[in-house]
């Protein structure tokens, strides 16, 4: 089980640090530290039954700047270290932190078997969807004909989509989030939190530097309302300014489509509702990539299921 929450109140910044935080200025992961600090101050789980568990990227210094327990590991094996951690100590929350190319590529076997397992743990992915601490190379997640330092005339490989792995490694708990919206975020991470089992989130992340404005189509204050489906389980998937765009599945096919509300007597209920224990319809939701599409964020799927670390001490 998770830690039971104190009844003491807890503040953001009693989860931080006196470690000087050093990203590039304008990282993301900024507003994801701040984001983090706000919801464990919301559990109210104290900092000495927290750990945080990460691997090798900018994301990964993640545990220098919590104040709580932490393990800097190596390059894709903290999801081994964690469960390490949650087997010996399962009254501990714990969280791992990695990146799309730390998690996804030489981490990718070790994130797969984690998840299957259902081990009772956060696992927070940083997408920024390049390698940012080793200068710039494309990552899994990059998109193809990305350029960079190590794919100068374009990627030819095909990108990986982050929460689809996750459900096709039968994850029980499936999300997204944004790294600036703070409203949202640290919502997300509590739902994780309060699932028992594996409970991934990928979270989109600026890199400044080498990938600057890449979820700027959807990830903006002035593109969220238009390019994001703010996911509500049993609520109709609804979007737009104006409110006025939805979701539905394609007549005659096993395919969503967008529509407008109001014409060719399209109405609120000829919307999807969302489902979040589907696991066939977080597939769609998170494989929903074309620029006609808007990027679904919240809770895609969550599936009660007993936890690893509950089943070995059985």
């Amino acid at each position: 089980m998770n830690a039971p929450a104190t009844p003491t109140a807890l503040k953001a910044k009693d989860f931080a640090s006196d470690q000087e935080v050093r990203w590039c200025p304008g990282c993301g992961d900024y507003a994801i530290l701040k984001g983090v600090q706000k919801a464990l101050a919301d559990i109210g789980t104290p900092p000495e039954k927290v750990a945080f568990i990460s691997g090798i990227g900018c994301s990964s210094r993640f545990p220098y700047y919590m104040s709580t327990y932490g393990f800097h590991t190596i390059h894709g094996r903290a999801p081994a270290f964690a469960t390490g951690v949650k087997l010996a100590n399962p009254e501990l929350d714990v969280w791992l932190v990695t990146g799309d190319g730390d998690g996804l590529s030489i981490g990718g076997n070790h994130m797969l078997h984690a998840l299957r397992r259902n081990v009772n743990m956060q696992i927070m992915l940083f997408n920024n969807e390049i390698y940012g601490l080793t200068k710039g190379q494309y990552s899994p997640t990059s998109p193809q004909g990305s350029r960079s330092p190590s794919t100068p005339m374009g990627s030819l490989d095909r990108p990986l989509t982050p929460t689809l792995f996750a459900l096709g490694a039968n994850a029980t708990f499936v999300a997204r989030a944004v790294d600036t919206q703070q409203k949202h975020m640290p919502g997300v991470l509590q739902r994780a939190h309060a699932h028992q089992g594996a409970a991934f989130v990928e979270i989109y992340t600026n890199c400044i530097v080498y990938n600057d404005g890449a979820f700027a189509s959807f990830a903006e204050k002035t593109t969220a309302a238009e390019g994001e489906l703010v996911l509500e389980h049993g609520a109709p998937m609804i979007f737009g300014k104006d409110r006025d765009k939805g979701i539905r599945l394609k007549p005659g096919a096993m395919a969503l489509e967008v529509v407008q509300l109001g014409v060719d007597g399209v109405g609120e209920d000829d919307l999807l509702r969302h489902d979040e224990t589907n696991r066939v319809l977080a597939g769609l939701l998170a494989d929903m990539h074309n620029p006609d599409f808007p990027v679904a964020v919240g809770v895609l799927y969550c599936e009660p299921a007993k936890a690893y670390d509950t089943a070995v001490y059985e």
